[in-house]
């Protein structure tokens, strides 16, 4: 008697789309794997954001994450999830600054600059009166 003859099978599968609690399991395990890879790759991004800790203790921490997934990342979020926020809040005040400095420097000078080079057209006799106070409109508004 071979053991395949003897060995009930009470459930036949169904392919993917067979059952639709196979589907609701399957889209929680995805939900679940994908939270979990932002989790880790946001704590590895902090990891190398943070200025104070040195390179042996990232070292420490990313090879707890390679072998203690799970526990090492609830452990830093939980150790250190408001540092975390802070850096992330730090890192996004200086990315504004660094995009405001650009904005200016590409933008050009100030409204009195762009009146002034308006004037200099103006007088050169570059443009009409009319173009004048149009460029000199669209500078102050």
């Amino acid at each position: 008697m071979r053991f395949f003859d003897v060995t009930p099978i009470s459930y036949q599968y169904q392919g993917f789309w067979g059952s639709f609690w196979d589907l609701i399991w399957w889209f929680l395990w995805a939900f679940i794997f994908v939270s979990y890879l932002f989790a880790l790759f946001a704590i590895i991004g902090d990891l190398f954001r943070d200025k104070k800790l040195n390179g042996w203790l990232k070292a420490v921490w990313i090879f707890f994450l390679i072998f203690f997934p799970i526990v090492t990342a609830l452990v830093y979020l939980i150790a250190r999830g408001k540092g975390m926020g802070e850096r992330s809040v730090a890192e996004a005040r200086q990315y504004r600054a660094a995009q405001d400095d650009y904005i200016k420097q590409v933008a050009g000078s100030s409204p009195a600059d762009e009146i002034a080079k308006a004037k200099s057209l103006l007088d050169a006799g570059t443009i009409s009166q009319a173009e004048y106070d149009a460029l000199k409109a669209r500078a102050l508004s």
